[in-house]
């Protein structure tokens, strides 16, 4: 009773997705830029296996990116819930 009183006159489950969904993004970008950092040091390290590493860098981040979206929509759908 107090929970679902609480819930629809503070907003918290609004609150709440839009505070999960900054963590998602703040995550998501903490990580490609991790990724993109040490691609670029491998890559001056050794360059001539730098395609290699590209491709790799580049799936990795589209991973990343894929796993943050759905994180950001299990945030927006439980914010409308």
């Amino acid at each position: 009773m107090f929970n679902s009183i609480l819930m629809e006159v503070a907003g918290l489950p609004i609150f709440g997705a839009a505070l999960g969904a900054g963590v998602v993004a703040l995550g998501a970008g903490l990580g490609i830029g991790k990724i993109g950092s040490s691609a670029m040091e491998a890559i001056a390290r050794q360059p001539e296996a730098g395609s290699k590493i590209q491709t790799a860098m580049i799936i990795a981040a589209a991973l990343i990116e894929g796993v943050s979206l759905f994180g950001v929509l299990i945030c927006l759908i439980i914010a409308t819930a």
